[in-house]
């Protein structure tokens, strides 16, 4: 399982990403990227890998997944 994390000191909110991949990535009121968390539905994997390769500035990138630490 794969999600998409952002540079945030790279990215310069050119907003490419939420346009090609608006089911996952919205904008804040600069134009910065906002991540759903989790991971990339299958069904999205397509258009996650081409919102990546969209970045003009290389922030946005497909990572594996961390796992989740359950707390007792």
């Amino acid at each position: 399982m794969q999600e998409l994390s952002v540079d945030r000191i790279r990215c310069d909110g050119s907003g490419f990403c939420a346009e090609m991949l608006p089911e996952m990535i919205q904008l804040d009121d600069w134009g910065y990227p906002i991540l759903a968390r989790g991971a990339v539905p299958a069904d999205l994997m397509q258009h996650a890998r081409r919102a990546v390769a969209a970045c003009p500035v290389l922030a946005l990138k497909l990572r594996a997944r961390e796992r989740e630490v359950v707390r007792r």
